[in-house]
């Protein structure tokens, strides 16, 4: 017999995708102007970033799903945070290719990742794989930090 795979599940997996790719639409003719630019020695290849995305988009999804079926009374604290992280997500691309401002993208993404260490935090308290799935996450952020300020200060 078949595991069922819960409606809720592919919501959850869904909704961050769903927010990436969103975003990317409002974005992407900017995207196409960032491969002319003055990029640091560690920037990774244009193709690396949606695979890379992808990847996170679904293991947010997966994480929130974990925390979205517990009874813990952390649980909508940490879906709130998860839901305000996840809106910052959303902007920060806008922010940074469609208007270039560089360095409010910076400081947005700032903001961002102090919500995903507070996210991962209450995560944490209600389901340690929750929080553990967001780490590739917090690490991905804080290396776009590290591109997003090389870029403001190269260009």
């Amino acid at each position: 017999m078949k595991p069922k795979v819960s409606n809720n599940l592919i919501i959850a997996m869904l909704l961050p995708l769903a927010v990436g790719i969103l975003s990317s639409l409002f974005s992407d003719s900017a995207v196409q102007a960032y491969a002319m630019m003055e990029k640091p020695a560690a920037s990774p290849p244009a193709y690396l970033f949606p695979i890379v995305w992808t990847v996170l988009y679904l293991l947010m999804g997966i994480s929130s799903y974990l925390i979205y079926r517990s009874d813990s009374p952390y649980r909508n604290t940490a879906l709130t945070v998860y839901a305000i992280q996840l809106l910052f997500n959303f902007f920060w691309s806008i922010i940074f290719f469609s208007f270039s401002a560089y360095l409010f993208a910076f400081v947005w993404l700032i903001i961002m990742i102090l919500l995903i260490i507070l996210m991962i935090f209450f995560f944490y308290k209600i389901d340690p794989a929750a929080a553990f799935l967001q780490i590739p996450y917090l690490l991905w952020c804080l290396f776009a930090a590290y591109l997003n300020l090389s870029v403001y200060l190269l260009n």
